[in-house]
């Protein structure tokens, strides 16, 4: 991140957000260059400007992810990159008798992805996946 930088978490739970706090605070990050939102991610990415983020990490253990990655698509700018955490889910996404709703809607993350003009995906396959995508 840029001298200029801001991070900005979005988190429902009010004691995570003191815990990153205190994190930030402990790695000497100055209160300006960290803010965090509570509320829950479907209700306060609309809110957010258009093209305005360098990054945006989407968790794909939630039932909205597919809706975060959307969201995600609009608020990056030109050159921002997208990364979605567990994009094999257990394993389970190369599994094609893998069909309950998580897995698929995973899958589904990372074909629509693949299949976006707007970016250039790539998966890094350690751990359970990370799947990025650079905004065009």
């Amino acid at each position: 991140m840029d001298a200029e930088g801001v991070l900005t978490t979005i988190d429902p739970e009010a004691e995570n957000q003191r815990a990153a706090k205190a994190a930030f605070a402990e790695d000497g990050i100055r209160p300006e260059r960290a803010r965090t939102i509570n509320g829950r991610p479907r209700d306060v990415l609309p809110r957010l400007a258009d093209a305005a983020y360098d990054l945006v990490l989407v968790g794909s253990d939630s039932p909205s992810a597919a809706d975060h990655v959307e969201q995600a698509l609009r608020l990056l700018r030109p050159g921002g990159v997208l990364v979605v955490d567990e994009a094999l889910w257990r394993g389970r996404v190369a599994d094609p008798a893998r069909r309950d709703e998580a897995t698929t809607m995973v899958r589904e993350i990372g074909r629509s992805l693949r299949e976006d003009p707007r970016v250039l995906p790539a998966m890094i396959p350690s751990g359970d996946g990370l799947l990025l995508a650079v905004r065009r």
